[in-house]
């Protein structure tokens, strides 16, 4: 004989906290930051990016260098680059004829830390 299992996504009362609901709207991030975060998690969602950023969280590095680390030719990093340039989660310098790649600040380095300190924890 099978149970049936609770819906563990529904309140048992289907009461409404009036304050839990008007507190917790006034905190929620709006439209365009929401926005804004989303179209940053989809350019984190590529492994290939993710590789790329994992290779620039420890050094600086031009696109021939990135390209043999991550095992991609020249011109796929250049595409990849090019995403992450534009969601501003990389940025370059240029010396001479070479261009050189690093995370833009502080906060992707703790942004993908974080995100994989989360996945090794489980």
């Amino acid at each position: 004989m099978r149970t049936q299992a609770k819906d563990v996504d529904t309140c048992e009362n289907g009461d409404v906290n009036e304050s839990r609901v008007r507190e917790t709207r006034e905190r929620l991030i709006g439209g365009r930051a929401a926005t804004q975060l989303a179209r940053t998690f989809s350019a984190l969602s590529d492994p290939t990016r993710l590789r790329i950023i994992s290779a620039l969280s420890h050094n600086e590095m031009c696109v021939h260098d990135l390209a043999a680390t991550v095992g991609i030719s020249q011109s796929a990093v250049s595409h990849q680059l090019r995403t992450l340039r534009e969601m501003r989660l990389v940025r370059f310098r240029k010396e001479g004829r070479h261009v050189h790649y690093t995370l833009d600040d502080e906060h992707v380095h703790s942004l993908f830390d974080q995100a994989l300190n989360h996945i090794e924890h489980a």
